[in-house]
């Protein structure tokens, strides 16, 4: 009931974003989105879905491994297809990957540690986007620039208080402090070590580099002609939007953080409403592949039950 009831506020609150920022930005941006978007921009935005599911799944593949739940590329990749295009059109942007986790989770036999396989392989991405965004915002001129020790003193803060916690629940015999336990097993384990971490980390920054790219495109086909330099730190700052959990299939934050960032750029809130709409469109027609994949899981048998004694088995 109460996971029921915090999936709601989350939705709720991505809702509610999104009806504020068109109510201030207005409805035509929207329109404008969906109709700057053409065939070539589809496709393009297609072709560079394949490269950041590939990457992601690679990403999920080595996490899983590390976690004794191993699945295969071919798998990953098709799973990733179906969890991104039902994060597109469920409520809370996240219930695809939940999905994926369980799927896997089943064939596998341990569905806890597949599912945070799936959880850590989200979070190590989101990581590393963050990292690159810092170093992004750091380089380049942009609306977060001058907030920007701020915020990275906030997170080394809240960083290092959780690290206190766990490290002082750790030998008590509660919950939480089993919890803090798997958390750190699984850090150490599946993030850490030398044969995955540096694969990881390749993962992220080329899916990352994909997403980046397919916003730049939606930028472009509404008709922002910033210069790469000028919509980089912008892209990556809308990422990190993007990525909170508080949204409605994907939309919310990105959208009130693009209508903010590039109106604070200069470029317009409109055009960032605009480009943010069409990215929208643009991953969910990149995602209709994951129909296939849903149309063609099959679930696993349910084994047979053993014959009673003196029974014939059946042939």
């Amino acid at each position: 009931m109460r996971d029921a009831l915090t999936s709601g506020w989350r939705w709720l609150a991505g809702a509610l974003i999104l009806a504020l920022v068109v109510r201030e930005v207005g409805s035509d941006s929207v329109l404008d989105g969906l109709r700057a978007l053409d065939v070539r921009i589809l496709l393009l935005g297609a072709g560079l879905t394949v490269v950041t599911t590939v990457a992601s799944a690679w990403r999920w593949t080595l996490v899983a491994r590390e976690l004794d739940v191993a699945i295969t590329l071919p798998r990953a990749v098709a799973a990733c297809y179906r969890a991104q295009l039902l994060n597109t059109v469920l409520p809370g942007g996240v219930l695809g990957d939940v999905h994926r986790g369980v799927v896997h989770g089943r064939s596998t036999g341990a569905t806890g540690r597949a599912l945070r396989a799936v959880a850590w392989e989200r979070f190590a991405g989101q990581v590393v986007q963050a990292v690159l965004a810092v170093v992004v915002l750091a380089m380049l001129p942009s609306p977060v620039r001058p907030a920007l020790p701020w915020l990275v003193a906030g997170v080394a803060l809240a960083v290092t208080v959780a690290v206190v916690l766990v490290r002082r629940t750790l030998d008590r015999d509660a919950w939480w402090s089993r919890a803090a336990r798997v958390v750190r097993d699984d850090v150490r384990l599946a993030l850490l070590v030398r044969r995955s971490w540096p694969g990881v980390v390749v993962a992220s920054v080329v899916a990352t580099a994909g997403y980046v790219t397919t916003l730049v495109l939606a930028a472009r086909a509404v008709g922002v002609d910033a210069s790469v330099a000028t919509l980089l730190p912008l892209a990556l700052v809308v990422l990190v939007a993007a990525g909170l959990p508080l949204n409605l299939a994907g939309w919310g934050p990105r959208e009130g953080m693009a209508a903010w960032a590039f109106g604070t750029a200069g470029l317009g809130a409109s055009a960032g409403m605009a480009t943010a709409v069409a990215y929208g469109a643009v991953v969910l027609v990149a995602s209709l592949p994951g129909l296939v994949v849903l149309a063609i899981s099959v679930p696993d048998p349910e084994p047979a039950p053993a014959p009673a004694a003196g029974e014939p088995a059946h042939a």
